[in-house]
C-alpha cells in the first residue's frame, strides 16, 4: 500500500507561561474532550540509575464542534492542534496544576501509546521540581493498542492472542501514513530543537487523534447499531440547533446524540453573533469567563466508548523507584563493565578490510546484513544499489545474525555495542553504525567503506526484499498480466508510455513515476552526486 502524504498541522510550541502559545494552550484544553498525549527525554545510558528528565510534552488537543455562523450549522470534530511543552525552559511547578486537572478530569478522554512509563518519567520530572505527588493517574485513558487489538480481532470474527505492534506498524495500516521513528533516540534535550524533531513530535501525538476517529466510526456500528449513519448525525445536529442555544446551555444533562457544549465555546459563539437574540445572553450571568476549566460532560459516543473500553493508568510506590538490578555484585563490578563498553566503542571503528575484498579471496561487491535497529538503513542501501539482507527471523539471536553474515560474506550493521563483543568470532565484519537518521547513516557507511555509488546504481533493486531487477522492462500490458492476483496498477498508468521493472525474487512491479523520480533526486542529494 503507497503510504499517504500528511497533511501540515497546527504546532505551538509553548516556552514561556507569559507567550501567546501558552494562552492558546489553557484555552484549548478547556474546549477538548479528546487529547492525544506522549513525551520524550534524553536517552538513557544501560547504567544509569535515576529516571530521565522528560524535557518536552506533546499535547494534541481535538476542538469541539464550531458553530458556523454564515451558515448556522454544527461543524464536524475535525479541528485540532498540537501543543509542544517545553519543559526545558518552563517551570514545571507553573503548569502542574493546569497538566493534573486535565490528567485526573472525568470529562476528558486522554489517549496514548504505552503511556505508562512515560507518566512515570513525567511525574519523577515534576517532583523533582518540587511539584508534590507529581502525577499518580491517568483517568479515562485509552491506549491505541488495545483498541487496535480489539477491533482487529472483531473484525476477524474470532478470538485471537493479543497483539504488540508498533505505533508506526498501527499508523501505516490505519492511516495509510509513513510515521518515522528514526528520531526517537535523538537528544531531546539539546536546544533549540531541529525542525525534524518538532515535526517528529507533533506527528507523533496527533496520529493518536487520527487513529481514534476512525476507530471511533467503527465502533459506533457496535454502540449504536448500523442505522446511525452520517446522515442521522446531520439531521440531530439541525435539530438541536432549533432548540436555540440559550435552551441547550441551560439544560446542561441534555446530551442530543453526539452533541455537547461547553461555556467556554458557547461564549464564543455568543461573541461571534452580538446582533442576534443571544447577544442578551451574557448580560444574564449564565457564562462568567471564558477561561472557565468547568467542561460540560463528553458527548454521548464518547461517553459510551469509555465505559465500554475505558482504561486508567495508577501509578503505585513501586512504579515510582527505578528499577535495580537483581544481581548484587560488588560496586566496582560495575566499572569493570563500563570500561568494557568503553571498549567496545573503540572497536567500532572499521578497521577492514572487508569480506568481499579481492585480496580475500571477494568478488568486490559489497554485501551488508543490517540487524533490527537499523532495518531502515538496509532499505536506503538497497535504493543505491548495494546489497543489504535483514535477519531471517523477527527476533534473531546473537549467534544467528553472526552464522548469517559468516555464511553470506556479509558485514553485519548494528548500533548495539554488545554485539561488539562477538568481534573475535568474525573477524572485520561487525561495525557499529554511530548515526542516528537513515540518511547519516547512509552517507557514514559509504564513507567508512569507501562505496562506489553512481547514478545508474540509482534504484535498482528490490527495496522490499533485496532482490535484483529482470534486465528486460515489461510493457503495460505484460505488467497487467504479470500483477494479476498480486499487486494493482493504478488505471492512471494505463495512459501512459512507461517501462514496468519486476524484481525476480519477489515479483514486486515497480515503474518509473513521480515518487521514482523523487526518490532519484533524494539519493543524488544524499550520496553528493553532483559534487
Amino acid at each position: 500500500m503507497d503510504c499517504k502524504v500528511p497533511k501540515p498541522l497546527k504546532v505551538n510550541l509553548v516556552w514561556s507561561t507569559d507567550s501567546p502559545e501558552f494562552t492558546h494552550l489553557s484555552w484549548a484544553l478547556t474546549q477538548s474532550s479528546l487529547i492525544g498525549v506522549d513525551a520524550e527525554w534524553k536517552p538513557i545510558r544501560s547504567h544509569q540509575s535515576d529516571f530521565p528528565t522528560v524535557t518536552l510534552l506533546q499535547l494534541a488537543c481535538q476542538l469541539g464542534p464550531r458553530l458556523n455562523s454564515e451558515s448556522g450549522e454544527l461543524n464536524e470534530l475535525d479541528e485540532s492542534v498540537v501543543f509542544l511543552v517545553d519543559l526545558s525552559l518552563i517551570p514545571p511547578s507553573s503548569i502542574w496544576e493546569l497538566l493534573k486537572e486535565v490528567f485526573d478530569s472525568p470529562d476528558v478522554l486522554k489517549l496514548g501509546f504505552k503511556f505508562k512509563q512515560d507518566l512515570v518519567y513525567l511525574s519523577s520530572t515534576f517532583c523533582s521540581q518540587g511539584c508534590e505527588s507529581g502525577f499518580e493517574r491517568l483517568e479515562p485513558y485509552l491506549d491505541i493498542t488495545s483498541i487496535y487489538n480489539h477491533l482487529h480481532h472483531k473484525h476477524l470474527g474470532r478470538k485471537l492472542p493479543r497483539e504488540t505492534k508498533s505505533l508506526a506498524t498501527i499508523c501505516k495500516e490505519v492511516l495509510g501514513i509513513s510515521l518515522s521513528k528514526e528520531l526517537q533516540c535523538s537528544d531531546w534535550s539539546h536546544r533549540p530543537l531541529t525542525e525534524e524533531q518538532i515535526n517528529y513530535a507533533a506527528r507523533d501525538a496527533h496520529c493518536l487523534l487520527e487513529i481514534f476517529n476512525i476507530f471511533q466510526a467503527k465502533v459506533a456500528q457496535e454502540v449504536f447499531g448500523a442505522g446511525n449513519s452520517c446522515d442521522n448525525i446531520s439531521e440531530l445536529h439541525s435539530a438541536t440547533l432549533d432548540l436555540g442555544l440559550k435552551k441547550i446551555l441551560e439544560k446542561p444533562d441534555v446530551r442530543n446524540k453526539n452533541i455537547s457544549f461547553k461555556f467556554g465555546e458557547a461564549l464564543d459563539i455568543v461573541r461571534a453573533t452580538a446582533s442576534s437574540p443571544y447577544s442578551q445572553f451574557l448580560s444574564q450571568g449564565v457564562v462568567s469567563r471564558l477561561s472557565c476549566r468547568n467542561t460540560m460532560p463528553m458527548d454521548e459516543s464518547l461517553t459510551k466508548i469509555v465505559k465500554k473500553y475505558g482504561e486508567k493508568i495508577i501509578l503505585k510506590e513501586s512504579d515510582r523507584k527505578p528499577k535495580t538490578s537483581k544481581k548484587k555484585g560488588k560496586r566496582k563490578s560495575s566499572v569493570v563493565v563500563v570500561s568494557r563498553e568503553k571498549q567496545f566503542d573503540n572497536f567500532s571503528d572499521w578497521q577492514g578490510p572487508p569480506p568481499w575484498d579481492l585480496s580475500l579471496g571477494g568478488d568486490g561487491c559489497p554485501k551488508f546484513l543490517c540487524d533490527v535497529m537499523v532495518e531502515g538503513l538496509a532499505k536506503h542501501l538497497r535504493c543505491v544499489g548495494i546489497d543489504a539482507a535483514i535477519p531471517r527471523s523477527k527476533k534473531p539471536e546473537p549467534r544467528e545474525l553472526i552464522d548469517q553474515a559468516s555464511k553470506e560474506n556479509r558485514v553485519l550493521l548494528t548500533r548495539d555495542a554488545k554485539l561488539l563483543r562477538h568481534q573475535y568470532l568474525i573477524k572485520n565484519q561487525i561495525y557499529r553504525v554511530k548515526s542516528l537518521l537513515k540518511n547519516e547513516q547512509l552517507r557514514e557507511v559509504i564513507e567508512t567503506f569507501e562505496l562506489k555509488i553512481s547514478e545508474d546504481q540509482l534504484m535498482s533493486r528490490c527495496t522490499k526484499c533485496n532482490g535484483r531487477f529482470i534486465q528486460k522492462p515489461l510493457t503495460t500490458e505484460e505488467a497487467v498480466e504479470a500483477a494479476k492476483g498480486f499487486q494493482r496498477i493504478p488505471n492512471c498508468l494505463f495512459d501512459k508510455d512507461l517501462e514496468f521493472w519486476q524484481c525476480m525474487d519477489c515479483n514486486q512491479l515497480y515503474w518509473e513515476g513521480t515518487q521514482y523520480h523523487n526518490a532519484v533526486q533524494k539519493f543524488i542529494d544524499v550520496c553528493k552526486l553532483n559534487e
